[in-house]
């Protein structure tokens, strides 16, 4: 059966469809579950928002092309993965005020399940010697609209592929170009992305790139555990320091808690394959992420277990390097050099796992990884790995 493919947005050609809708009645398969469909949100803060969403029979999840290709949810049944934020969502980049002098704008359009970081930086906010902001919270690429996206569909194989292609450019400064590929094969749990970074400019390029992974109730719960094998955990600061010793346990949701946040020196295959997952307190669900640390050499745990009204969330997130400052970042090596044409890519895999044997199974692959030594824990900061 030959693969079939619709365009949906190219900007360059005057292509759009507001509206798309594919069963898998339509591309000549039997009931299984399998559909695409696209619409244009009305209404509020996520007026104009396109929400793309994918079923493969046994997962299904939402891109956002408005928001650079972001993943906004996933379901499993009944099961919603994702997280509740105070900011309800998907926001339209329009009311989303990156540029503000607090550096911390990024936040009103925060609500996703998997939210990229960057390109030109993706860490904390940075200010000039004038006090006027250079960088902003994680960068501006969530906040960009795909110029194009494709759906491809290859029954043989039993994928579904959607392509979106991204720009992050300024006169005078950088032009970088996201080219991602998420894609999910029929009746499996899963979504992969590849992303490809390319730097359009004559001249040399730098970049930085963080998946943000944001998870939440009812998956995030007291008791709860993050399995990271690693052989190095570092607290950013003194408040994650507070709680380096439980940093893998999850607490009560906890009015006005202050966020934590670890940083990991990952363990690897001989690959260089490496991943992480959190579970719920009785080991019946969880969600696994796939990455290679060649690719990705950093990790980060969020810990943000405030009130479930205020986003009672942890992040696992893979990055190219920490969530710093970007000059102090830059100081320590930690950005991926790109000359005039040159490209990089990223891959990752987001698993979810809806019964204890799924759970054990991955728990058990992270655990051979980990060997056994349990990490060195760092009880205060260290330096060269963050400012503190």
């Amino acid at each position: 059966m030959a693969v079939k493919a619709w365009t949906l947005c190219d900007v360059a050609n005057d292509v759009y469809l507001p509206d798309f809708s594919i069963s898998g009645a339509d591309l000549g398969l039997e009931d299984r579950g399998i559909s695409i469909s696209k619409r244009v949100l009305r209404g509020g803060m996520s007026d104009g928002v396109e929400v793309l969403r994918v079923a493969n029979g046994a997962c299904a999840f939402t891109v956002l092309p408005t928001r650079g290709m972001n993943i906004w949810k996933a379901w499993i049944g009944d099961w919603d993965i994702g997280w509740r934020s105070p900011v309800q969502g998907p926001i339209h980049p329009q009311f989303v005020p990156t540029g503000e002098p607090s550096g911390l704008g990024w936040l009103d359009g925060f609500d996703e399940l998997l939210a990229r970081c960057g390109l030109e930086s993706n860490g904390a906010p940075e200010y000039d010697e004038m006090g006027r902001l250079r960088y902003g919270l994680h960068g501006r690429i969530s906040n960009k609209p795909a110029h194009h996206v494709e759906v491809r569909v290859d029954p043989d194989a039993g994928e579904i592929a959607v392509t979106g292609v991204v720009d992050e450019a300024r006169f005078l400064f950088t032009h970088l170009r996201l080219t991602t590929t998420i894609s999910t094969r029929f009746g499996e749990r899963s979504f992969q992305i590849r992303d490809e970074v390319e730097n359009l400019s004559a001249r040399n390029g730098e970049m930085q790139l963080l998946y943000h992974i944001n998870l939440g109730a009812p998956l995030l719960e007291p008791g709860a555990q993050v399995i990271v094998p690693a052989s190095a955990v570092v607290p950013k600061d003194n408040r994650a320091a507070e709680g380096v010793d439980t940093w893998n346990v999850y607490g009560e949701p906890e009015a006005g808690f202050a966020e934590q946040v670890y940083f990991f020196e990952a363990l690897a295959d001989a690959q260089q394959n490496t991943g992480a997952l959190l579970k719920n307190a009785s080991g019946t669900r969880g969600v696994s992420i796939h990455y290679n640390k060649q690719q990705l050499p950093h990790f980060i745990v969020w810990k943000n277990t405030g009130a479930l009204e205020d986003g009672y969330v942890t992040g696992l997130e893979p990055s190219t390097n920490f969530p710093n400052a970007r000059t102090f970042e830059a100081k320590h090596g930690r950005v991926v050099k790109l000359p005039p044409g040159g490209k990089a890519t990223f891959d990752l895999r987001l698993e979810f796992h809806n019964d204890a044997a799924s759970v054990a199974q991955a728990e058990e692959a992270l655990r051979k990884l980990q060997g056994g030594e349990g990490p060195k824990i760092h009880h205060s900061p260290q330096q060269g790995w963050s400012p503190a």
